[in-house]
C-alpha cells in the first residue's frame, strides 16, 4: 500500500468517526453539562441559543423561548456586516428586564470562538450603542459618558481586523438609526464578554443600578477547542469538537428539541443501538406531523405582522389546524403532495404544490406570485386575516408576505397600494425574527413587483373566475 492510500485512509477514518452518531451526541451532552455550568454561575440572566446549532447546548427547561440569529459570515473577514436583515432587536427588551443575555454557540476544530460570538456579536453591540445614542433623546447619561467601544476577544481577533471593523461602526449605525426599526431606549449599552471551556475564572459584574456600568451580552462557546478538533474519551467515546454544527450531516434526522426530549434513552443506548433508536425516534415524529394528520385539536399559532395590525400573519404549514376560524384565510404552500381532501377543497385556503430548487423559483416567480396576490387581495377586501404558510416559515412566504405588504399596504400599515420591499421585510421582522428569506426569493420578489400590472393575473387555471379580482390600475 503506498503511502498516499495509507492517508486517504486515515482520512476517511478520521472523517468517519467525525461524523458518527455515538461521538456527536456523547459530544453534545458533554459541552451542555459546560452550559449549564455557566448558567447556574450566571442564573438570573436568561439563556439564548445561537440559531442554528446554538439549540443543541441549551436544555430547553432552562432556556428562554427567544432565539437570536448572529450569523458567523458577517463577521468573517473582510465580509463584516451589520445586516438589518438579522437585526436582533428582539432580545433587546429581555435584556433590558434582566440586565443582560447569556448567548450560546459552538465552533469546529481550528478555532476557540465562533466568528458570531468573536466579531459579530461585538459589531452588534456597538451598533446598537451607536443607534440608541442617535436615536433616543433626554438619555440620563452624557453622550461621553455612554460606552461605543467595539469590544473583541483578545488573542481571537487582531488589532488591524479590530480596527478596520471599528471604522465601519458608524456607517451601520446610521443606516440602522433611519430603518424602519424602533429601538428601545437602553439604560446601559451592551458589552460582550466571552467564556469558553478554557476559561478558569468566571467574571463577576455589579449587580446594583447604582454600581452597574454596562449589560453584559456573555457570549459562551460551548465546545472545548482540541487538537484537529477530536480526542478520545476514557468513556467510549471521540470528543468531537463543536458536534452541533452541520447536523444534516450526522443527525439521522434527530432535531435538539427530540435530543433534549429523549437525552438520557439516547445516552444510554450503546454505539451499536443508537442508529435504530433515533430512526424510531425520528420516524414516529414524520408520522405523526405529516400533512395527512391534520390535529383538530392543535392550537394555531400564527405569528402576526404587528405593523399591519395582524391583518397577516406567518407559520409553518405543520402549525395549521382545522377547523379554520370564520374569519381566517391560509395560503399553504409546500413540496409535498399529500395533502388531504379536507385542505385542498377548503373555499378559504389556497393550496400550491411547490417544486424544490431552481425550479421552485420560477415557480415562485410565475405561477405563486400570481395566484396569491388576487386571491389575497380578495379576502382582504373582505376584512379577513390571511395566513401564509410554508415548510419553514422562514422562506417562500416571507416571500409572499413581502409582495403582499408592499403591493398593498401604505407605510402606516393601512389597506392599500405602496412599493418599498426592504421596509416590508423590516416590518416582517419586528413580528417574526426567525424570517429570513433567500437572496433568490427577494429578487423574484422584486422582479414580480416591477413586472407590468397583468403579471399579477395567475397564468394556470387554479381558482374559480369568481376568486380573481380584476384590479384597477392604481390597486396594482
Amino acid at each position: 500500500m503506498g503511502h498516499n492510500d495509507g492517508t486517504s485512509l486515515a482520512f476517511n477514518e478520521l472523517r468517519k468517526e467525525s461524523q458518527d452518531l455515538y461521538n456527536r451526541i456523547h459530544s453534545i451532552a458533554e459541552d451542555a453539562a459546560f452550559v449549564d455550568q455557566v448558567y447556574r454561575s450566571y442564573s438570573r440572566l436568561p439563556l439564548i441559543p445561537n440559531m442554528r446549532c446554538g439549540a443543541w447546548y441549551t436544555d430547553p427547561d432552562t432556556a428562554s423561548n427567544e432565539r437570536t440569529y448572529f450569523k458567523s459570515t458577517d463577521g468573517h473577514t473582510g465580509n463584516w456586516s451589520f445586516n438589518l436583515r438579522r437585526p436582533n432587536i428582539h432580545v433587546l427588551p429581555l435584556i433590558c428586564a434582566h440586565a443582560g443575555l447569556l448567548l450560546v454557540d459552538s465552533t469546529r476544530a481550528g478555532k476557540r470562538i465562533p466568528d458570531a460570538l468573536s466579531k459579530t456579536v461585538p459589531i452588534w453591540c456597538a451598533v446598537i450603542n451607536r443607534a440608541v445614542l442617535k436615536t433616543t433623546s433626554n438619555m440620563n447619561v452624557e453622550a461621553d459618558a455612554w460606552n461605543t467601544k467595539l469590544y473583541t476577544p483578545p488573542g481571537v481577533v487582531s488589532a488591524q481586523e479590530h480596527d478596520q471593523i471599528e471604522q465601519k461602526l458608524d456607517g451601520w449605525a446610521d443606516d440602522l438609526a433611519a430603518s424602519f426599526y424602533v429601538l428601545p431606549k437602553l439604560q446601559y449599552p451592551l458589552r460582550p464578554i466571552w467564556i469558553t471551556p478554557s476559561t478558569t475564572v468566571f467574571p463577576k459584574f455589579l449587580d446594583t443600578d447604582a454600581e452597574r456600568r454596562f449589560y453584559p451580552i456573555i457570549c459562551i462557546s460551548a465546545s472545548k477547542q482540541v487538537l484537529d478538533g477530536m480526542e478520545r474519551r476514557i468513556t467510549g467515546f471521540a470528543y468531537i469538537q463543536g458536534s452541533g454544527d452541520d447536523h444534516e450531516l450526522w443527525s439521522m434526522g434527530l432535531t435538539p428539541a427530540q435530543f433534549w426530549k429523549h437525552k438520557q434513552t439516547l445516552l444510554r443506548a450503546n454505539r451499536n443501538e443508537l442508529p435504530t433508536l433515533v430512526q424510531a425516534l425520528t420516524s414516529s415524529l414524520n408520522t405523526h406531523s405529516t400533512s395527512t394528520d391534520l390535529n383538530y385539536n392543535a392550537s394555531f399559532h400564527p405569528i402576526p405582522i404587528q405593523h399591519v395590525h395582524g391583518r397577516l400573519s406567518i407559520c409553518t404549514t405543520h402549525d395549521i389546524s382545522f377547523p379554520l376560524g370564520d374569519e381566517s384565510v391560509v395560503v399553504y404552500l409546500t413540496s409535498a403532495d399529500d395533502a388531504p381532501p379536507v385542505l385542498k377543497d377548503h373555499p378559504r385556503v389556497l393550496y400550491i404544490q411547490t417544486p424544490q430548487g431552481k425550479k421552485g423559483q420560477h415557480h415562485f416567480l410565475h405561477t405563486v406570485l400570481p395566484q396569491v396576490m388576487p386571491f389575497i387581495f380578495l379576502h382582504l377586501q373582505n376584512t379577513r386575516r390571511i395566513c401564509i404558510a410554508c415548510e419553514t416559515g422562514t422562506d417562500t412566504s416571507i416571500g409572499v408576505a413581502i409582495a403582499v405588504l408592499t403591493k398593498f399596504f401604505d407605510d402606516s400599515g393601512a389597506f392599500c397600494a405602496k412599493d418599498d420591499i426592504k421596509t416590508r421585510l423590516h416590518w416582517i421582522i419586528t413580528s417574526c425574527p426567525q424570517a429570513n428569506p433567500s437572496r433568490t426569493t427577494l429578487k423574484r420578489v422584486n422582479e414580480f413587483l416591477l413586472s407590468p400590472p397583468e403579471f399579477l393575473l395567475p397564468r394556470q387555471k387554479s381558482l374559480a373566475p369568481s376568486a380573481v379580482p380584476n384590479p384597477s390600475p392604481n390597486e396594482s
